[in-house]
């Protein structure tokens, strides 16, 4: 909590006395080599807790049991996730809020680009026509950067689009687990590893697989002490890592809050929403399920996991330290918590598929594009579909959001609105998915008898 704020006062300090160069060459590293230890940590760990929670597992069909209720919570979690987006942006109507005569430009610029690529007008409007609005299209170029980010969107989004419904079952499946061991975009495909070999381990007698699940248990506690290491340097680290990020946003303070000021009624949308998750949905949910787990003691216990959760803005760095959360403070046991939260990191995205939601009505509204009830459910089916596979594409979340936008038919260049604040937003996202897999894995802990309640 110190070095969080420490980071973000410094960030303003610097930038305002001119020393963010020093800032990013001398403060940012260290930042990012704490990310690094957390994520050499987080791969080997979630391979190790995987097999030794599942090898100890005699009874098959309480894995059988676990595995659907972990992906039924997260899949009502994720629906619930994105409908609240619906409903807010539906009822702030954030892009309605900007100047009329712009919004006419920017609806003129959709019709132009649909008529170039053959797309139909959603809402069978047509203002190209109005000579009224003659004056008023404006052709705007995008900058070099833009249109190079843009493209590598599209291009990414474009592979997943084309790769098929069962492509994602097919992604799971290792070809090599040492290739996909080093590369933490293939985590689903540890996962299938981990599951699958504990699978095995479990199904022999214990005499031939002693030895083996002695070491594995062994180097598993060796990994849980390097994150006791870690984390007791954490503070220094966030600092580090928070003040860098700034630092690289704006050379001054006041770009910072320029770069806010434009998308203010967007961000705040999508802030509410996501603190809704965060402090009404979740605790609602715990304290229904899990009486003794009062409002307080639930985020006084999970509090380090967020934390750290705004500062990396990576569930999967962030693991570690969930583990440790939820198994030492809110007492679920080691073979829930060492199934249901690897498959969280990866599945979970409630932050990102609220987001999702949120940005594709806003910047329909932005371009006075009326979405109809059956258009937003399409949102609302994209964006749950999209999450699952999320975790295994670079900048997930724009991508899926270039396969949202084109599911409606909408221009998938539009990302490049929302791009100068998804930084700091994404790390309000992964805080709502690390949250969302705590909850997750105590209801599932409790459903199986394994709730060490207080």
């Amino acid at each position: 909590m110190i070095g969080l704020f420490a980071g973000v006062i410094w960030a303003f300090l610097s930038s305002s006395v001119g020393w963010n160069q020093f800032t990013i060459d001398w403060i940012d590293p260290f930042g990012q080599i704490f990310i690094r230890m957390l994520k050499y940590i987080a791969v080997p760990l979630v391979l190790l807790s995987i097999i030794s929670g599942i090898s100890g597992l005699k009874d098959m069909s309480k894995l059988g049991r676990m595995g659907g209720k972990t992906l039924g919570f997260y899949l009502v979690t994720t629906v619930a996730a994105v409908g609240i987006g619906l409903l807010l942006v539906n009822v702030i109507k954030p892009g309605a809020l900007i100047d009329d005569e712009q919004r006419i430009k920017n609806r003129l610029s959709y019709e132009f680009w649909a008529l170039e690529n053959g797309v139909e007008i959603l809402d069978g409007k047509n203002y190209r026509d109005n000579p009224e609005y003659d004056h008023l299209y404006e052709h705007q170029e995008m900058s070099e950067e833009e249109k190079q980010m843009v493209a590598e969107k599209q291009a990414a989004a474009s592979e997943n689009k084309d790769a098929g419904p069962l492509a994602f079952l097919v992604d799971m499946v290792p070809q090599n687990i040492i290739l996909s061991l080093g590369n933490d975009k293939l985590m689903l495909q540890v996962i299938f590893f981990g599951i699958f070999f504990g699978i095995c381990m479990a199904a022999l007698p214990d005499d031939k697989v002693s030895g083996l699940s002695s070491f594995i248990n062994g180097a598993n506690e060796v990994f849980l002490k390097m994150v006791d290491y870690v984390m007791q340097a954490a503070p220094f680290f966030v600092f580090c890592l928070l003040a860098g990020v700034i630092a690289k946003m704006a050379d001054t303070p006041a770009q910072v809050f320029e770069i806010f000021k434009g998308l203010a009624s967007y961000s705040v949308t999508l802030v509410l929403g996501l603190l809704f998750l965060i402090f009404g949905f979740y605790p609602t949910i715990i304290r229904t399920f899990i009486k003794s787990l009062t409002y307080r003691k639930f985020f006084k216990k999970v509090s380090p996991a967020q934390f750290l959760a705004f500062s990396t803005s990576s569930s999967a760095a962030t693991l570690p330290v969930t583990m440790e959360c939820v198994e030492e403070n809110l007492g679920v046991s080691k073979n829930v918590s060492s199934f249901v939260l690897p498959i969280g990191a990866t599945v979970n995205m409630d932050g990102t598929s609220l987001y999702q939601a949120v940005a594709v009505v806003f910047m329909a509204q932005l371009h006075m594009v009326d979405l109809s009830l059956v258009q937003q459910l399409t949102i609302v089916l994209t964006a749950t579909l999209a999450s699952i596979g999320s975790a295994a594409v670079p900048s997930a979340g724009l991508v899926m959001m270039v396969v949202v936008l084109q599911s409606v038919g909408l221009n998938p260049a539009w990302i490049a609105i929302i791009f100068p604040v998804d930084r700091p937003l994404d790390m309000l996202r992964t805080v709502v998915n690390v949250t969302g897999d705590t909850v997750v894995s105590s209801l599932v802990a409790k459903s199986e008898g394994e709730l060490k309640e207080d």
